[in-house]
């Protein structure tokens, strides 16, 4: 199967231009024993390289690529597969843009391809390499510091840990997690993250409960969240609970219910957020979009949690603006290393920004993630790499340091 793989990425300071030369040159050998062609730009800062030929020999390529320590964050741009191939001569070139002017190396680029009225209109890997020669994405290309130049220093300050709670008829637990802002060193809010007593997870929690029963649960748990949070001294915090969405439209009084047991446990709605999930098809907008208004009327923050994971998505941004969202693990994991998450989120910021709709991002568990998403421009995780849930109560906060400055 014909492959393409592109990528970008950051040339070492230490690394004197003729090993480049070098290194192309012995990939040339290479590459043209095993039928693969290799396009090779370089700028003075930043290569860029588009890899065709026999997946098996373009993916061999690529891990051993992504091992050299000559360069350093490596952005996959594009994996993708081709009937034809674009260029063909298989080998390794190098373009050297300090050469050229623009126009001059898209056009020798463009020469060396066997089907050129492919990459002269509408072929998406070439698009790519113009995007790179005219720099118009230069801005986003983070470069971060390795993993290793950070230490996370462990602050049990904030830690409190066995609480429970005496009127518990909704049979459940609560492990709290705290939501940073890394280089502040503070503590933004901490969700309630409902367990079985035992500490299963919500799927558990959740199991057998189907109709009104299952949003009943729901919304009865909150109690014990808010008495929780109470005895855990968050009474001048903001802390955050998650809902399923139709539990506002199936449960009658609903938000009167939420209001009632967070005066009850002496909280007030404004330190409150309801975060909704997307994984549930919200089938009476029109009920649902009263409700968070009476949610908003009241004080109480509204969130997406999970953003870009299931249903809704951008439309829920229409349709009842929450004043935050949280972006989904799965969008974040491994973004330093992947060019089609960070368009993605990039889009994400770039919209809530408008909108003024806050972001944090969950499940952050490498210092990679957290550097490049700080770096876009988000200031708010949560996930182990900063602290764990904690059952019953809240676990020590690491904050980072760079170790240079230590």
């Amino acid at each position: 199967m014909l492959t393409t793989i592109i990528y970008r990425s950051h040339i070492c300071k230490d690394v004197p231009f003729h090993s480049v030369k070098q290194m192309v040159a012995a990939a040339n050998i290479k590459n043209g024993q095993i039928d693969v062609t290799g396009i090779l730009l370089f700028n003075g800062t930043h290569f860029f390289q588009l890899i065709e030929g026999p997946q098996d020999s373009v993916l061999e390529i690529y891990q051993h690529i992504c091992q050299d320590e000559r360069h350093h964050n490596i952005v996959e741009l594009l994996c993708d597969y081709a009937p034809a191939r674009r260029f063909g001569k298989a080998g390794m070139e190098l373009f050297d843009l300090r050469e050229y002017d623009r126009d001059e190396v898209l056009q020798a680029v463009l020469d060396k391809g066997t089907s050129k009225y492919q990459l002269i209109y509408n072929d998406r890997a070439l698009q790519f390499l113009r995007t790179f020669v005219e720099a118009t994405e230069k801005e986003n290309y983070f470069e971060i510091p390795p993993a290793d130049a950070w230490v996370f220093i462990p602050d049990d300050s904030g830690s409190h840990t066995d609480v429970v709670v005496s009127d518990n008829t909704a049979d459940c637990c609560f492990a709290f997690q705290p939501i940073v802002d890394p280089f502040a060193q503070k503590i933004v809010s901490t969700e309630a993250l409902i367990r079985t007593p035992s500490g299963d997870s919500p799927a558990v929690y959740f199991e057998g409960l189907t109709g009104n029963s299952l949003y009943e649960a729901d919304l009865n748990s909150k109690k014990v969240a808010f008495a929780m949070a109470s005895a855990l001294g968050l009474g001048g915090q903001s802390i955050s609970v998650n809902l399923l969405p139709m539990t506002l439209v199936i449960i009658p009084d609903a938000v009167d219910f939420l209001l009632s047991e967070i005066q009850l446990h002496g909280l007030v709605p404004e330190q409150v957020t309801v975060e909704f999930t997307e994984n549930e098809v919200i089938s009476r907008i029109d009920d649902f979009t009263s409700a968070i208004r009476q949610l908003k009327a009241a004080g109480i923050s509204v969130a997406i949690d999970h953003f870009g994971a299931g249903f809704g998505g951008l439309l829920l941004l229409t349709q009842f603006q929450p004043d935050s969202i949280k972006i989904n693990r799965e969008l974040i994991q491994d973004v330093h290393k992947s060019g089609p998450r960070q368009a993605i989120i990039q889009a994400i910021i770039k919209c809530c920004a408008t909108l003024e709709i806050s972001i944090s991002v969950v499940g952050v568990e490498k210092a990679e993630e957290w550097m490049w998403l700080e770096s876009a421009g988000i200031t708010q995780f949560q996930g182990n790499l900063f602290a764990s849930a904690c059952m019953n109560g809240i676990s020590q906060v690491a904050w980072p340091e760079r170790k240079a400055d230590l």
